[in-house]
Parts: structure tokens; C-alpha cells; sequence
């Protein structure tokens, strides 16, 4: 999509938010600040909640927001860190040759957390995407929040609850988001395409909400999709836009640049396809195989099958779709 993203231009406000009981929660954080734990399954509106209420909270929200994506930071090499531009501002060449990884962490997390506010008494920070991370870094994460709980406010966004330890879950109130109602999702749409002015029917509607299978991002992109391509948003515009939409050669392009030890670039594609376009890790995992059975064979097309295996099993767990899936890919990378 060219076009500015409408999960992105339409992005709810505290009031906007679909569900009654998270927008009381997230109230309460309004007039009481506390750190939280923001937990439910993918494409239920967690970030989209947290950030709508940092511009309640926060006069100048951008600045005093920042936003880790816990399951890039945490994975990044010590050289990704200091090339990175949103961290390597904090690490210098004699600290990222000095340092384990794992102080280079703590350290970015000192820094971010150590800033003082822009506005008002204190910060934002988001650690999203927080499930799968390791035992040591959760650690590394409590020491921050011991040392920088009067200055920010730190909010975990996580499938995974489970997986935080008890000294992180004890700081932190937890808010649950469930998956959202058909009706919710039909509500959402109908209410940003009337805003986009955008020609549509109800059962149009309904066809992206239930295509969407209870993740709201998946659906506005979907109807976003949809009115681009088709003009309306109708149902048969929407059979026609969403079964359409195909994603073989950006995989083939991600398996390209894995098999060339371009991680990097492979990762980027990754990230795009589950994050800025909304497939899943099983949609991707499938169109993996499907674009190696017609580049591979024999024990090389075995070996792609035995990895895809293993990642589906783990993929049903709930765990990280992007952590498994990038395993594949550096399996798949020059020995």
C-alpha cells in the first residue's frame, strides 16, 4: 500500500477504544499512573490502546512515548544494536566492544528509560511484542524499572503474560484484551470508512471482518486493501481484493536474501509481511512451503519441511511468529 495506512490515520482515541473494560482500565491509568502489563492475542488492539492513552496522558505524546519492539530489540546482534539509529545513539564503539550483549541491552533500556519528560512528570515507555523474552533480559528490565519507576511508566504488551516473571508482574497492573467481536470489528470499519468517505454495503463489511478472524489490524488493512484496489467495499469487491492478495514472491525474495545470508533484509521483509501487512505466522509458514516446493527438492526440500514442523507446533503455543519463523531463515543461510 502507498497509501498512509489506515490502521496508522485512524488510530482510536481512549474513548474510541471497542471494549468497555479496557477503556476502564486505561482510564483509571489516566488519573492514577502505574506501569501495566497489556495482554491478549495478536491483532487485538494492544498497542493501538496503549498509545491512544499516552495522548491522554502526555501533552506532547510522541516525544514522550518511546516504543521498543521486543521482539527485534531482543534478537538483534551487538552490531545491529550499534547501527540501529533508534539505539546506537546510546552505544558508543568502545561500549559495544567491551560490553556482552546483554549490558548493551540493559544499558539502551537505562537510557530510554532515563530521559527526563518533555511534558508533565513523567514517561512512557511501551515494550511491545514482549512474549519469548529471555529470563536474563527480563532481569536486566526489572533492575530499570526499580531505578527509573518515579521518572517512567513502563508498559509490557504481551501474548504471554504467563511468561513475565513475578517480579515483573507485580509491578504492573495487568489489562486484558480480548479478542474483538465480530460486531466490534463491523463497528471499527464502518466507522473509518465513513470517515474515508469510502462507497461500501454492509455485507462488504462483514466479509472483511469475518475474513479477518478476530484480528482488528488484519481487518482495516483488509478494507484499506479492498477500497485501493476495487473502488468499494463490497462483498464481492472483498472476495476479489482479499482472496487475490498473494505473497509468493516477497517470500521468495525473503528466502533469496536468507539463503545469501542477508539476514537483515530477510528479517525486514519478515517484519513486513507480519506486521505492516498483518499475516500470521501460519500464513507465512505455509506460503514458505509453497514457494520451496517449487525451488527446492530433495534433501534440501526435506530440510525445509522438518523446520516448518517444528515451527508449526511452536506457532500453536502462541508464542513469537517472528522469532520462529527467523530461525528458519538463518537455518536456511550459508553453513
Amino acid at each position: 500500500m502507498d497509501a498512509p495506512l489506515w490502521t496508522e490515520t485512524h488510530a482510536p482515541d481512549l474513548a474510541d477504544l471497542p471494549q468497555a473494560e479496557v477503556r476502564d482500565h486505561l482510564q483509571r491509568a489516566v488519573t492514577e499512573p502505574m506501569n501495566l502489563v497489556v495482554h491478549g492475542p495478536k491483532g487485538s488492539g494492544k498497542t493501538a490502546a496503549v498509545r491512544a492513552l499516552t495522548r491522554e496522558t502526555h501533552a506532547q505524546p510522541d516525544a514522550d512515548r518511546t516504543e521498543i519492539n521486543v521482539a527485534d530489540f531482543f534478537e538483534m546482534t551487538k552490531k545491529e544494536l550499534g547501527e540501529d539509529p533508534r539505539f546506537g545513539r546510546f552505544i558508543d564503539a568502545k561500549r559495544r566492544r567491551e560490553s556482552s550483549k546483554a549490558d548493551l541491552i540493559n544499558h539502551v533500556l537505562k537510557e530510554s528509560a532515563s530521559y527526563s519528560p518533555v511534558s508533565g512528570d513523567y514517561r512512557t515507555l511501551l515494550l511491545d511484542n514482549a512474549e519469548g523474552m529471555r529470563e536474563d533480559f527480563q532481569q536486566a528490565l526489572r533492575r530499570v524499572m526499580e531505578q527509573y519507576y518515579e521518572a517512567t511508566q513502563f508498559v509490557i504488551a504481551t501474548r504471554q503474560p504467563s511468561s513475565l516473571i513475578p517480579a515483573i508482574r507485580s509491578r504492573c497492573f495487568p489489562v486484558p484484551v480480548r479478542a474483538p467481536t465480530q460486531d466490534e470489528i463491523v463497528g471499527v470499519l464502518r466507522d473509518i470508512v465513513e470517515e474515508e468517505a469510502a462507497d461500501y454495503d454492509d455485507d462488504g463489511l462483514e466479509y472483511v471482518a469475518g475474513a479477518a478472524d478476530g484480528d482488528l489490524r488484519a481487518a482495516i488493512l483488509g478494507a484499506q486493501t479492498t477500497y485501493e484496489q476495487e473502488g468499494e467495499i463490497t462483498m464481492n469487491a472483498a472476495y476479489e481484493a482479499l482472496s487475490a492478495v498473494g505473497i509468493d514472491e516477497r517470500v521468495g525474495e525473503m528466502l533469496t536474501d536468507a539463503e545469501a545470508g542477508e539476514f537483515t533484509d530477510a528479517r525486514s521483509t519478515l517484519d513486513e509481511l507480519l506486521v505492516d501487512e498483518g499475516y500470521s505466522g501460519t500464513e507465512v509458514l505455509e506460503d514458505v512451503l509453497a514457494v520451496a516446493r517449487s525451488r527446492y527438492s530433495g534433501a534440501e526440500l526435506a530440510k525445509v519441511h522438518r523446520l516448518a514442523g517444528d515451527i508449526d507446533m511452536d506457532l500453536t503455543e502462541g508464542t513469537n511468529d517472528r522469532l520462529h519463523i527467523a530461525h528458519l531463515l538463518a537455518e536456511l543461510g550459508p553453513e
